[in-house]
């Protein structure tokens, strides 16, 4: 082998060695931010499921309320609701996970209304007096709009849910 020859042949070595260590960074570089993203958006979720477990708690303390038709705790435990709503709204999300969150904010609006929805209902239920009573004859169709109005904002928390699942 000529001196020239293996002078081009050392070159094409070390420029094959030194493209591999480059695309070895690269990739590696790569691989660190996919992990990254993918801790973010667990980070988020976790964030989102203890949430859920707050409202759920607090929507329980909202049903012993109503079984016990007490209007003022059952504006107590609708607030401590919408604390958590607030909160599970203000969470920022990874960019992949924008769509998600946008779904759980509606689902917590939703929530919101149907929870203020039902506590103007029975607060005008025990406001009222027999000079001005309560009209029955819109009851059946108001708590039906509430229901209607709170299954949509459960559907919608689920429906973030799944779409969350789907990034996985």
């Amino acid at each position: 082998m000529t001196r020239s020859s293996f002078i081009r042949a050392l070159a094409a070595v070390c420029v094959s060695a030194m493209l591999a260590v480059a695309l070895s960074g690269c990739m590696q570089q790569t691989a660190n931010q996919a992990n990254d993203q993918q801790s973010e958006n667990r980070e988020y979720m976790t964030q989102v499921n203890q949430k859920m477990d707050d409202l759920d708690s607090r929507l329980s303390d909202f049903v012993d309320a109503v079984s016990r038709g007490d209007v003022v705790t059952m504006r107590t435990q609708a607030d401590n609701a919408f604390k958590v709503l607030d909160d599970l709204s203000s969470l920022e999300a990874p960019e992949p996970l924008k769509d998600v969150a946008a779904g759980y904010v509606d689902g917590a609006n939703s929530l919101k209304d149907a929870l203020n929805s039902y506590i103007q209902l029975y607060t005008e239920i025990d406001g009222a007096t027999t000079t001005e009573p309560f009209d029955w004859s819109t009851y059946d169709s108001r708590l039906q709009a509430i229901q209607d109005a709170y299954n949509a904002g459960i559907d919608k928390l689920k429906a973030a849910d799944e779409a969350a699942a789907g990034k996985d």
